[in-house]
């Protein structure tokens, strides 16, 4: 049966007969500080009440605001920022970007990636369970750094190298872009192979190319190591695109780039009738000083230290349990019925999920087969919480 959630508070939500769930996967990744969070709110009614809407033909100090707090928490010179409405558009943005300021338009994007639903970023899209059969135009799927799947397990400079193969053999040599999640949210929570976004950024800037970091799901301290995911690969992308988490539930994203990459965009006109909007740009702005004033980057390395623990002790006494996977509070779980063949346990996992559902706990799936807890939970998760969702994956799980 489908839930019919009618409130939610802080980490919790609830259905229409007051009963209380755990949600430990934020909306699909996207409440970043808590269902409702005061501050949040507060700065959205405060805005709404002044003013709704204008468009970015009229300045806003929200809007800049907004924008130089965002710019602040990038690396190198990532400086510029545009507001769009969603991870979709933000790539969709950033792929433009690269086809432009590249004079090239191969796109190079990694197999189980995901980057969005609409007509260009679906060609994007690496998982044939969001791809429907439309032209895909110039995109090159190259083989995914999974260290639990992948065909080179864990190592990282085969992966690289096939990523010039495909360039060598497969295009005229020059590409457009580079774009890859560093933790497959989608996908199953993959954390790409270390140092593999290192080899191929230098591969495909020589190809001509610019590199793309999609943070739609791990930015924003998440991952409790870093505050965006591609600094766990210790690189710093051309345009970096951020949506979901980036507004607690607003509808907002952003792509942030390069001045050089930036001055692609003043040819024309570059609009958006929503993006920075006045409602958005306030929500958006409360929601970075939030995570700061919470210290929400340490508590997720924190409670997610204690998770990958916990788990991974659930791990040795249940053999459903394939693989445990992820940092921060951006973690996988993948079940399976076969540990030396990495049979999906994809029934398996559906009955779970739903066992899990009745002892009020909400956890998302991923994967091609559906077979990976996606366990991303609003950064206010606590490790009483944390340890409730074991229990009951324990619990669950002992009838198998």
């Amino acid at each position: 049966h489908h839930l019919n959630i009618v409130e939610g508070k802080m980490q919790y939500l609830y259905d229409e007969q007051g009963k209380r769930y755990l949600d430990c996967f934020g909306g699909i990744v996207t409440v970043s500080c808590g269902h409702c969070h005061p501050d949040i709110v507060k700065a959205v009614q405060e805005q709404t009440k002044l003013l709704q809407h204008t468009t970015t033909i009229y300045l806003h100090h929200a809007i800049v605001e907004f924008a130089e707090a965002l710019a602040s928490k990038m690396p190198g010179n990532l400086k510029v920022v545009y507001f769009v409405n969603s991870g979709t558009e933000a790539n969709e943005l950033a792929m433009l970007m690269a086809r432009l300021y590249s004079g090239n338009l191969g796109m190079v994007a990694l197999r189980n990636g995901y980057h969005g639903g609409s007509a260009g970023t679906i060609g994007l899209t690496g998982l044939q369970t969001w791809k429907y059969p439309i032209p895909q135009g110039e995109i090159h799927h190259v083989m995914n750094p999974d260290p639990y799947r992948g065909a080179f397990g864990s190592d990282a400079a085969a992966y690289a190298r096939e990523v010039e193969e495909h360039i060598n053999f497969g295009s005229s040599g020059r590409v457009g872009g580079f774009i890859a999640e560093t933790f497959q949210g989608v996908g199953g929570t993959v954390e790409l192979a270390p140092g593999y976004l290192k080899s191929v950024y230098d591969t495909v800037r020589k190809a001509g190319g610019v590199c793309i970091a999609d943070e739609v799901q791990s930015g924003f301290g998440r991952t409790g190591s870093n505050y965006w995911g591609f600094q766990t690969q210790d690189v710093i992308p051309d345009i970096v695109t951020m949506a979901k988490g980036i507004g607690n539930g607003l509808p907002l994203g952003a792509v942030v780039t390069t001045p050089e990459i930036a001055s692609v965009m003043a040819q024309k006109i570059q609009f958006n009738t929503f993006g920075g909007n006045p409602v958005c740009s306030a929500g958006g702005l409360a929601v970075l000083k939030v995570l700061d004033k919470e210290k929400r980057q340490a508590h997720c390395a924190d409670i997610g230290a204690h998770l990958v623990e916990r788990l991974k002790s659930l791990q040795q006494k249940h053999e459903i349990i394939g693989d445990v996977r992820g940092r921060g509070l951006m973690l996988g779980v993948e079940l399976v019925t076969d540990r030396t063949e990495k049979t999906p346990a994809k029934a398996e996992t559906a009955v779970l999920f739903e066992k899990l559902k009745d002892l009020g706990v909400l956890v998302g799936k991923g994967g091609l087969h559906g077979n990976v807890f996606r366990i991303k939970p609003p950064m206010c998760f606590s490790k009483d919480d944390a340890d409730f969702l074991v229990d009951a994956m324990d619990y669950a799980m002992s009838g198998f």
